[in-house]
């Protein structure tokens, strides 16, 4: 006799007394005490060589995407036609948006890929891809060179860039959670997005001194090329890294246990992308709804910070180009000193805490932000900046931790893509694109503030709605610990109290 509730099934308690034995059959059965041979021991010199790759490979991606976004301006003028500079501008981040527009795309291919062949030859596969469309584009002539063209191959790229992209934060991110034991997942994974500001400091300060050295006119000419072509062997580089790494225990582990559980009946159905792409949707529609609305308050804030605000500081300013990148890196290295701690902070306190901090922060601290930024000082720009800064780091230094840990190990990588670059796409690429026309609509320069705020009312309501994963075994896989001693005291606490 079983009578239902929230729970589910629970059994009438006059059967269970009259049947211990067999309940207590039953329970074990369903939740099976965990052997030694269960728990993951990791390796820290692996894990930190796993670390290391992933951050080093997505710093080379963003220092490709980033240096797109701060030479906006300049990419204006050499790949449309003269004339309004404000047309010029937006035809410049519609440019940059529209790679975004294939993100899902590259999403939905690369993820359920990573999760059938593995998360390292994916990764490999789409730093290359990135290394060729970035490459590419610093050997397009210009619009006064080959007119209607120069916009088509530069479109061109920039789908091969997005497509890229599309695999490579949900194949990091990933990476590093199956690697990274339990109770440091928040500290390792951290490192992630301390690549992801490396790279877009690496790019912003690679355009702030060739600006310097060169002029405006010079790189209008020819200098604008330089960090395209530098993407050439730096993607090689993080090739390298990422081709020397192990797959991830879970994955290994997964996979291992697939080949033990298939049967006759079983290998006679061939698995398709299709077919955990129609799994994801149909099976974790609700969690890639929340997935879709944290990285969207995520990612607005996050472009309008690290790609728009150069260009709001020269365009609504009157900052300098270099001015504008010089205070942005060093908010940035601010940001990159810290963003361990948060991971670490994470660990300790939990996920939601920290998200929900900065979310709220966004939402109350944006006003005050730009206000000082439109005061124009510097004192009060490098403020302004350093307070959004600030709020994004309890996002970026919580975030590759916390979104890995939605989906279970079999599709994690190809719901996490999807959910992530839907999200990217629908709201993060477009972000300076969207800003830039609503102040050209309404000529109100505090829109970016409004924007961000919107955003971070969604993420507020989205970390509210999440469950708390810190600390705690990823969904799917088994318990991951840093040493014998954990994996042994783990075991032995689940082991029945003696009766005297």
């Amino acid at each position: 006799m079983t009578t239902e509730t929230e729970e589910g099934l629970v059994p009438d308690p006059e059967a269970v007394k009259r049947h211990r034995a067999l309940f207590r059959a039953v329970k074990r059965r369903k939740n099976p005490p965990l052997r030694r041979t269960d728990i993951t021991v990791t390796d820290d010199a692996a894990v930190k060589r796993a670390v290391k790759a992933a951050s080093l490979g997505n710093a080379m991606e963003w220092f490709d995407f980033g240096i797109y976004s701060y030479l906006a301006v300049t990419i204006g003028h050499v790949f449309f036609p003269s004339g309004n500079d404000t047309v010029q501008l937006i035809s410049s981040f519609a440019t940059f948006a529209v790679s975004f527009l294939v993100r899902p795309i590259g999403g939905m291919v690369f993820g359920p890929m990573g999760d059938k062949v593995g998360r390292k030859k994916v990764l490999a596969l789409t730093m290359i891809l990135m290394a060729i469309g970035t490459f590419a584009i610093g050997l397009i002539p210009s619009y006064a060179t080959i007119g209607f063209w120069a916009p088509v191959l530069l479109i061109l790229f920039r789908l091969v860039q997005g497509f890229s992209t599309g695999g490579e934060y949900g194949g990091a991110s990933t990476f590093i959670a199956e690697y990274a034991p339990d109770k440091r997942r928040g500290y390792f994974g951290s490192f992630l997005e301390f690549g992801t500001l490396a790279g877009y400091v690496g790019a912003a300060g690679l355009v702030t001194i060739l600006t310097s050295v060169l002029g405006s006119d010079g790189m209008e000419s020819w200098g604008w090329r330089i960090p395209f072509l530098v993407a050439g062997p730096i993607g090689l580089v993080g090739l390298y890294l990422r081709l020397r790494l192990d797959e991830t225990p879970a994955f290994q582990k997964l996979e291992d246990e697939s080949s033990h559980r298939a049967t006759d009946a079983a290998s006679s159905v061939e698995t398709t992308a299709k077919g955990d792409l129609a799994k994801i949707f149909r099976d974790y529609w609700p969690t890639l709804i929340l997935c879709i609305c944290l990285v969207g308050a995520y990612n607005v804030t996050d472009y309008m910070l690290l790609s728009y605000m150069p260009t709001y500081l020269s365009d609504e300013m009157g900052y300098s180009e270099t001015h504008g990148l010089l205070i942005l890196i060093i908010t940035m290295i601010v940001l990159m000193c810290l963003i361990s701690q948060v991971g670490k902070l994470s660990d300790r306190f939990g996920r939601k805490p920290l998200l929900m901090t900065g979310m709220l922060s966004f939402f109350v601290l944006s006003i005050p932000s730009f206000l000082l930024v439109k005061n124009g000082a510097l004192w009060a720009v490098s403020l302004g900046m350093l307070l959004l800064g600030l709020s994004l780091l309890c996002l970026l230094g919580t975030m590759s931790a916390a979104l890995p840990a939605l989906f279970p190990t079999q599709v994690r990588y190809g719901s996490l893509s999807v959910g992530y670059n839907l999200s990217a796409s629908i709201f993060g690429g477009t972000t300076p694109l969207v800003i830039t026309a609503l102040i050209g609509l309404t000529g109100s320069d505090m829109m970016p503030a409004y924007y961000s705020m919107a955003a971070a009312l969604i993420g507020v309501i989205a970390v509210a709605c999440m469950k708390e994963t810190a600390q705690k075994p990823l969904a799917g896989s088994p318990p991951s610990v840093e040493t014998d001693e954990e994996a042994a005291e783990m075991v032995e606490s689940q082991a029945p109290t003696p009766k005297f």
